[in-house]
């Protein structure tokens, strides 16, 4: 996690809930030495799926939770299951300062609902 705690946190926002990942992001699935680090590179375009309706509770643009949302896409299109995608997006979460009751409800919309 040191890895991805220790990385700026550099992106270019595009259009709406769009941004681009301007510094790579790197993350040890798991746990700190576990072996397995996934990148997700820079140039990588990624959307913060939060319903309209919500944004006033959890807004697309709040910057603590754009290292996470790239992350939980980047797993999903290399095909990890989406169980497994949010438990690594709830870690980053907490990595980035997220309160627990927030993670709690944004880890669950991950998991286990499809916006799109």
């Amino acid at each position: 996690m040191s890895a991805y705690t220790d990385s700026p946190a550099l992106f270019e926002r595009l259009d709406g809930i769009r941004y681009r990942v301007l510094v790579p992001i790197t993350w040890e699935i798991g746990k700190k030495g576990s072996g397995w680090a996934f990148t997700v590179s820079a140039g990588t375009v990624f959307d913060v799926s939060i319903p309209r309706p919500l944004w006033w509770v959890f807004s697309p643009h709040d910057r603590r939770f754009l290292k996470a949302a790239a992350l939980h896409d980047e797993l999903l299109i290399a095909g990890i299951d989406r169980v497994t995608a949010a438990g690594a997006f709830n870690e980053a979460l907490k990595a980035d300062g997220v309160s627990a009751a927030r993670r709690l409800a944004m880890t669950a919309a991950v998991a286990f609902y499809r916006w799109a």
